[in-house]
């Protein structure tokens, strides 16, 4: 990811000058059912491109952020949505008709769609890079002064891309983005006084990672497994168990070549990864060896926050995370909000967290990761495993429910309550996904959704909003969020939407 032209501390002045005057715009930024701003949206997945490809459909998660489009309700908000390629008109619409009073040719008119019409396995903001005229397209539909873009993620092309258009960029500066690396992580954690597992210093080659792993093992003779992760892995696709048990009876001598012979055995959470490609990565993105959590009631919950430009740290959202894969290492999707026992305590540590990365400049969203083992007196012990240092899978659907019932999140009790005061549940999903759903088109889709009465409504404030659609005919993968009044209604209504889509493709 390096910056062509000008050298990298021009961009980052020049970039830094773009964020002070967003910082001075702020407020009326925040104004949203009156502020006059216009919002590009730059969905790049700004990601290692090799890890990427380890995710199904991986393009197609540029569409995760079109829950952005339901700002358009504030009639003086304009946006600008970029993307790969074309979307299907018909998904456009599907969200559109979700804002509550607004004409659909009003908020039609204020969207602009760009598309790179590129489908490669770059990064949207390198293709945007690589089209001057894309980008002078872009420059001249927007009013500057009253322009800010949102990422997924921050990283050099976003910032040479912010300082190319003159447009300020709401997300950290990318010289933070070690701190969203799991050796990054682990150091502030121990900065914020945050509880976290043993581990490893960041290494890069497999001796010094076999050495590392040794190490960890003598301080803690009763590990049974390790978790072997690449630096900068995504969505728990570069991570790795690896199983001390088979080694167990080895005299300390002789365990680093013993580790390093089990190197060959790691249990991969990727489908497809081998030992070979995965030592291959190491030089480039560094890997820490990490104690694994053992435990008979787990869980894995997350706390997501934001940092504004004053400083202030707040948080936004609990979850419970529902994993999968291997070893229960692969984000599939989430429950709203995180177990009543623990949510408060995840807000506390969540803000320690935050806390610390805004003392080093750090803005907008982050995630912390935990795993949470219940205890023999019923207490949980919560320990931090990764800071997201982005926007991530829980950020679309905690934005589609804020913004469809224009409602708040309560810090005392870590609920969210609509406008007329009722808590609000949902459980979400990047993956629901069946051999059987290949081949439905978003029009397929559409007839469904009308024919069983799957949408959202907003009268109740309640039913299933539907993402990823762009995946399901090559992939048979679907994102949704399925929101209710209770814990057990978003869950039946989640199930319901299954359960129709598989009745709805039996005969394929």
């Amino acid at each position: 990811m390096q910056e062509s032209n000008n050298s990298s501390s021009e961009y980052s002045q020049k970039f830094r000058n773009l964020q002070t005057e967003l910082r001075e715009r702020w407020r009326e930024i925040e104004e949203f059912d009156s502020g006059d701003c216009d919002i590009i949206v730059i969905p790049s997945l700004s990601l290692d491109q090799q890890e990427i490809l380890k995710v199904e459909g991986a393009y197609h998660y540029e569409e995760r952020h079109l829950f952005s489009l339901i700002r358009l309700r504030n009639p003086r908000t304009r946006l600008i949505y970029i993307t790969s390629e074309p979307l299907h008109p018909m998904i456009i619409d599907y969200y559109l008709q979700l804002l509550p009073g607004i004409p659909f040719s009003h908020a039609r008119d204020r969207l602009l769609l760009f598309s790179a019409y590129d489908a490669s396995a770059k990064s949207l903001t390198q293709k945007i890079l690589e089209r001057p005229r894309l980008m002078e397209r872009i420059r001249q539909a927007v009013r500057p002064t009253k322009s800010y873009m949102v990422c997924y993620n921050s990283t050099p092309l976003e910032r040479e891309l912010s300082v190319k258009l003159g447009i300020p960029l709401w997300a950290s500066d990318p010289d933070l983005l070690y701190w969203g690396t799991k050796s990054g992580s682990r150091q502030i954690f121990q900065e914020a006084g945050v509880p976290y597992p043993d581990g490893s210093e960041l290494v890069w080659n497999a001796e010094d990672l076999a050495q590392a792993a040794t190490a960890l093992w003598e301080r803690q003779p009763d590990l049974q497994r390790m978790v072997i992760k690449l630096n900068e892995g995504f969505s728990g696709e570069g991570n790795a168990i690896l199983d001390l048990k088979p080694i167990a009876g080895k005299a300390p001598q002789e365990r680093v070549k013993a580790i390093g012979d089990c190197f060959h055995n790691l249990r991969f959470q990727s489908t497809g990864e081998t030992w070979k490609n995965f030592s291959s990565r190491i030089p480039e993105l560094g890997a820490i060896a990490e104690a694994f959590i053992e435990g008979e009631e787990k869980r894995s919950p997350s706390v997501q926050g934001r940092i504004v430009p004053s400083g202030e740290v707040e948080i936004l959202s609990t979850h419970d995370q529902i994993l999968g894969g291997p070893d229960g290492q692969i984000f599939l999707g989430c429950r709203f909000p995180a177990d009543e026992s623990y949510r408060l305590a995840l807000q506390e540590l969540g803000w320690k967290v935050g806390k610390n990365l805004a003392a080093k400049g750090a803005l907008e969203r982050f995630g912390v990761d935990y795993v949470a083992v219940k205890q023999s007196d019923g207490k949980w012990d919560i320990q931090a495993i990764e800071i997201n240092l982005r926007k991530g899978g829980t950020t679309h659907p905690f934005m589609a429910l804020k913004l469809l019932t224009n409602g708040r999140y309560e810090r005392t009790t870590g609920l969210f309550y609509s406008q007329q005061g009722r808590p609000k549940y949902y459980v979400a999903s990047d993956n629901l996904k069946k051999e059987r759903y290949r081949g439905l088109l978003p029009n397929d889709l559409m007839d469904i959704i009308a024919d069983n009465q799957l949408h959202f409504d907003t009268g109740t404030e309640t039913g299933s909003v539907f993402h990823l659609m762009g995946c399901l005919s090559e992939f048979g993968k679907l994102g949704l969020t399925s929101i209710g009044n209770s814990p057990q209604e978003a869950e039946d209504m989640y199930n319901k939407v299954v359960k129709v889509l598989d009745r709805e493709t039996s005969f394929s």
